[in-house]
């Protein structure tokens, strides 16, 4: 009887571990979403107040686009691993 509760017990901690693997990859992409769309809002105001600097503005919004994009692709991968393994 004792080793059928601790089998219960390891696997609600399983599914535990997984429900909270995949709430923090979706919680990874929204947070790099609105990141990304705060960039690209932001970089379009100033591009529209300054247009000569359109090119110096677009290359430093690709870079944290991309930066932002590493994290959260970082973060789904850890999610994924806890998922796993």
């Amino acid at each position: 009887m004792i080793t059928l509760t601790i089998l219960l017990q390891a696997l609600v901690n399983t599914a535990i571990a997984k429900m909270g693997a995949g709430l923090g990859a979706g919680i990874a992409v929204i947070g790099a979403g609105i990141g990304i769309g705060n960039i690209g809002s932001n970089a379009m105001q100033a591009i529209a107040r300054q247009p000569e600097a359109a090119g110096d503005i677009r290359a430093n919004m690709i870079v944290a686009a991309a930066l932002i994009e590493g994290v959260a692709f970082f973060a789904i991968v850890v999610c994924l691993l806890i998922l796993f393994f």
